[in-house]
């Protein structure tokens, strides 16, 4: 089982390397806090907030997927140079539609570094309406 890492407020970090570290790993959803029960939905999932990941052939972001609870809703793969390649530096990003149900949706985000494993966010809470 890999060891999976967690966000942490960087405010509080006084190192500015760990802040780096920290932030262009973690992956951070957008999306309305409502959605209509049926209806497609746009989930955004962004690698990073305030820094940029490497895109080298042996240090990119390989995946990244979102869940609600324990249930795999979407997963979007990328290759080493999908965000302009060796030496270049950005911010893997993919937006999912999905159709939700139920009552609530508790969405949360994995992101895979080829060099420093696997990173989730904290669960985003969404009520589904009628």
């Amino acid at each position: 089982m890999p060891k999976i890492n967690r966000y942490v407020d960087i405010s509080t970090v006084d190192r500015e390397a760990k802040k780096d570290y920290i932030d262009r790993h973690s992956p951070f959803i957008t999306c309305a806090a409502t959605a209509k029960a049926g209806q497609k939905f746009s989930v955004t999932v962004r690698v990073g907030k305030e820094y940029t990941h490497p895109d080298d052939n042996d240090h990119y972001i390989k995946s990244i997927s979102l869940y609600n609870r324990e249930t795999l809703l979407a997963e979007a793969n990328f290759t080493a140079g999908a965000l302009g390649g060796q030496g270049q530096k950005g911010q893997a990003e993919v937006t999912f539609q999905i159709v939700p149900a139920g009552k609530k949706l508790e969405l949360t985000a994995m992101s895979y570094c080829t060099k420093h494993g696997l990173w989730e966010c904290d669960p985003v809470e969404v009520t589904v309406e009628e």
